[in-house]
């Protein structure tokens, strides 16, 4: 399953980033997912808690953000909604030359340490996740 190896990414990550603030717990990670990550919430949701087990995250909530994807053309400037399978040929002027803007996120937007955790709550932790596709 995929979404386990996500899951142990996103706990590693977080686990470093909490020794490194000397953090003794992890109340919720916020997670951007984009539409066309192939990842699915409901999966990594399950995951996320089996990873979590005696981990400084054990007992964390995940929370998902949706992020569209979206497209846009080099030749006439259009952008657009896309999903999955992503139309990536311009509906104005029928070219290919498109570029896919968003909707690949994978990534670490927040993290809520535990109350008894030294620093600021909430903590920003921008990082990516990386996936081979």
């Amino acid at each position: 399953m995929h979404e386990m190896s996500v899951a142990l990414s996103i706990v590693d990550q977080v686990e470093q980033a909490a020794r490194s603030r000397s953090a003794h717990g992890v109340r919720k990670v916020r997670l951007d997912i984009g539409e066309l990550a192939g990842v699915v919430p409901d999966a990594l949701a399950f995951c996320f808690e089996l990873a979590c087990s005696g981990t400084v995250l054990q007992g964390a909530e995940l929370v998902t953000g949706f992020v569209a994807g979206r497209a846009s053309c080099a030749p006439c400037g259009r952008t657009w909604e896309t999903g999955m399978p992503p139309d990536m040929i311009c509906a104005s002027c029928r070219g290919g030359a498109t570029e896919l803007l968003s909707g690949r996120e994978l990534r670490i937007a927040e993290v809520h340490w535990a109350a008894d955790s030294p620093g600021p709550s909430p903590a920003p932790a921008p990082a990516t996740l990386h996936e081979e596709s």
